[in-house]
């Protein structure tokens, strides 16, 4: 997706075989990884009256974010992708190659029996520099992400569940505006081998600078997703998402598949 994809992790306290990582940090000398491909596209765009129609706007994204405990309390991340964006006319743009690689890590500050507080830090390097290709625009700059993570495990009568909220600034160059973000993710495990997550992702913009449509912008997406447990060490993801609103912002909705595994 446009966005962070959130970490995931398995054997988290309450949740045998699947859960989420988010806050919380991998113990020493196991990992993780997790595949997504994202299908979006969209033919409109958030004004400050509404939406308008823009050229149709086509993207798919292939990510793996790897994660390993390096100490029970730090846990390093990479996270390469592929993308493609196609624009259709009059624009009549695309491009298809690397997209961002992130790499950095997470500290668990604080970590009691159904809470925890981390903080996270990463830098963002893009996969292209083609700032005179439409396709290429919000793609081409090196990002850093610093973030405070807050995460909880709780249980509703027979059923086990959690839930993460993170607040983070993306620091961003050559031109784009820097992002105050907010997500928050909500887990539950309905039975044994389903796990159903509902996430948002919310994005404001520090000013204007460079943007696809002008001015400065933000938008909150909503992402539902089911997770099916295969083994204890495999599951699989399915799910999509919409951009629900927004100014100056494409109004995007899209499809994600993962393949997770645990090490």
């Amino acid at each position: 997706m446009l966005k962070r994809s959130v970490g995931i992790a398995f054997g988290l306290l309450c949740l045998p075989s699947v859960a989420w990582a988010g806050a919380w940090t991998l113990p020493q000398g196991t990992g993780q990884w997790l595949t997504t491909v994202t299908a979006a596209t969209s033919s409109t765009y958030f004004t400050d009256s509404g939406l308008a129609a823009t050229p149709r706007y086509n993207k798919y994204e292939l990510q793996m974010l790897l994660e390993y405990g390096l100490t029970d309390r730090l846990t390093a991340i990479f996270n390469p992708g592929l993308q493609h964006i196609d624009i259709a006319a009059p624009t009549n743009a695309e491009r298809t190659g690397l997209g961002y690689t992130e790499f950095g890590a997470r500290y668990g500050f604080f970590e009691a029996p159904t809470w925890v507080v981390s903080g996270q830090a990463t830098l963002r390097i893009p996969g292209t520099y083609q700032t005179s290709n439409p396709a290429a625009i919000g793609y081409t700059d090196v990002e850093a992400d610093i973030r405070a993570l807050l995460g909880h495990n709780f249980q509703i009568w027979d059923r086990y569940g959690f839930f993460d909220v993170e607040v983070a600034e993306r620091i961003r160059t050559d031109g784009y505006p820097s992002e105050f973000r907010a997500d928050g993710t909500i887990g539950i495990k309905i039975v044994p081998r389903w796990l159903l997550l509902a996430q948002s992702f919310n994005v404001i913009s520090e000013g204007s600078g460079i943007s696809i449509f002008g001015g400065s912008y933000d938008y909150e997406k909503l992402q539902l997703s089911a997770v099916y447990s295969l083994t204890d060490i495999w599951s699989l993801q399915f799910g999509g998402y919409t951009t629900y609103a927004g100014r100056n912002a494409l109004q995007e909705n899209g499809l994600i598949f993962g393949a997770w595994r645990q090490f």
